[in-house]
């Protein structure tokens, strides 16, 4: 398993400022060829570390409803599904999970009805508690910082350090703390896919 090095994060840090960036200006950056930094861009999204590049949307500049930041408490059974919900409306912009099982999002609202917009994306009988704020600025900053690789094991859920493995099964890879988790996973994996 191979950990994030400087060139990785200052790769992923170009990246955020700007999904856009042609390879030739990365590789002048970190001091590498364009295809070396076209590898290394491969293997961080077969980490899982970049899952797409997408536009970063200045919604300042749409008129597209009312911002609020909502703070909601759902019965503990129900967050999940309701995370779910939130996040495949269009509206909604981010959502975070608490500690402690609340769900706290951004939403932009077309008519101003925070409560009828709920109504209609949450089951609201699992609701417990609920704040809405109006929103008046935000921004999103997403930083590398010294972040290092850390996934979970896809078997046991531990984190996985340098000294985990990664295997890939049907073009997806998966990250395992050791190789008694590894060959666990492997055993199931093949078990289901024979049962298919």
């Amino acid at each position: 398993m191979s950990d994030l090095d400087d060139t990785d994060r200052t790769i992923l840090r170009l990246l955020v400022e700007d999904g856009r960036r042609p390879y030739s200006d990365i590789a002048e950056e970190v001091d590498l060829s364009p295809p070396a930094v076209s590898d290394r861009i491969q293997r961080l999204r077969d980490l899982g570390i970049i899952r797409r590049i997408t536009a970063d949307l200045d919604r300042s500049r749409l008129r597209d409803g009312v911002a609020v930041l909502v703070d909601l408490e759902v019965a503990q059974n129900a967050v999940e599904s309701t995370r779910a919900s939130l996040s495949a409306s269009e509206s909604v912009e981010h959502v975070f999970t608490t500690a402690e099982g609340r769900l706290v999002f951004t939403v932009r609202i077309p008519d101003g009805d925070a409560r009828s917009f709920l109504e209609d994306t949450v089951s609201f009988d699992v609701v417990e508690d609920l704040d809405v704020r109006l929103l008046t600025g935000q921004s999103w900053s997403p930083g590398i910082g010294a972040a290092e690789f850390a996934p979970s094991c896809a078997e046991c859920g531990n984190t996985v350090t340098s000294e985990g493995v990664s295997e890939t099964f049907d073009e997806q890879s998966y990250h395992f703390c050791c190789s008694s988790c590894a060959e666990r996973f492997e055993t199931r994996y093949e078990t289901l896919s024979e049962g298919v």
